[in-house]
């Protein structure tokens, strides 16, 4: 729940900057429809949650290419035997899985956000 009102966040600051770009650039306002807050707000949710799925997926898949050589090297190493308690192998496994599911998730929603932010709004929306 934390995690998708970050990404709804980053997604409203996204959209603020790009509109503050586009006066910048000397578009005005008034020469191009923009979306409404609510619309906003929709986008924001809808690409959070994508963000989420992926960042799960990517977890999961992490978490087994993780904690199979590690559990592997746990037997089979003298060394990683001796040495890598369960502990440290559940802080292995579970260092990877929580980075790639950052690192995914965070990536994903700022790929939509890029890929919707040029988006122009349809002519029924007048």
């Amino acid at each position: 729940m934390l995690l998708q009102f970050v990404h709804c966040l980053i997604i409203f600051i996204a959209f603020s900057s790009i509109s503050s770009l586009n006066m910048a650039k000397g578009n005005s306002p008034f020469e191009r429809r923009s979306l409404s807050l609510d619309q906003k707000l929709a986008f924001a949710k809808r690409c959070s949650h994508e963000g989420v799925l992926a960042g799960a997926k990517a977890a999961v898949v992490a978490s087994v290419a993780s904690a199979i050589p590690t559990l592997a090297s746990v037997r089979m190493l003298p060394w990683a035997k001796a040495n890598l308690n369960h502990t440290a192998q559940a802080l292995i496994i579970s260092t990877a899985t929580v980075a790639a599911y950052f690192i995914v998730a965070d990536k994903t929603v700022l790929a939509q956000a890029r890929k919707n932010s040029f988006m122009q709004p349809s002519d029924s929306e007048a």
